[in-house]
């Protein structure tokens, strides 16, 4: 059974790093990785990369598998795939939930975004993004009063 992840919230982080992972999002997150049995830790990938992204964002182990699979599909040495290769491969790192749910953001990965008290996540669906708390409150997309149905209209037609 394919899962979504839903909902959001606010994590304390440690100062090793240290951040409790939404239940919610575990459950995901080991239904996704199918290297995954009872009493191991489940695995995913936080992808870091990109000058512009001030956000870390999470794939399951299937869902990293089947981008893996698109961008090998591009052809070799063309502009887009070296860009996303390097994002997805080289500017990423895979990730363990520990026995009490959490998993340790390395300095490296809390620098990039800022983080230092507080962690933000917020469900994507087949993904799920960690934010400094401020950052994500300034990035709202949405004009005040825009009618959010809207955006499903605009995706039809793509």
């Amino acid at each position: 059974m394919v899962r979504s992840f839903r909902g959001e919230g606010t994590q304390k982080v440690d100062a090793k790093g240290r951040v409790s992972i939404p239940a919610t999002f575990r459950a995901v997150l080991r239904d996704g990785d199918p290297s995954w049995t009872d009493g191991k830790p489940p695995e995913f990938v936080i992808v870091y990369g990109g000058e512009d992204r001030n956000f870390l964002e999470c794939f399951t182990m299937d869902a990293v598998k089947d981008v893996d699979e698109k961008i090998t599909r591009m052809s070799r040495g063309s502009k887009a795939r070296r860009k996303l290769s390097k994002m997805f491969n080289g500017q990423s790192q895979t990730a363990t939930v520990d026995d009490t749910g959490r998993i340790v953001l390395p300095a490296k990965l809390r620098n990039k975004i800022d983080i230092d008290g507080d962690a933000y996540f917020i469900a994507m669906g087949d993904t799920f993004e960690i934010w400094k708390p401020e950052t994500y409150e300034a990035s709202d997309e949405m004009p005040q009063g825009a009618d959010i149905w809207m955006l499903l209209e605009e995706g039809e037609g793509q």
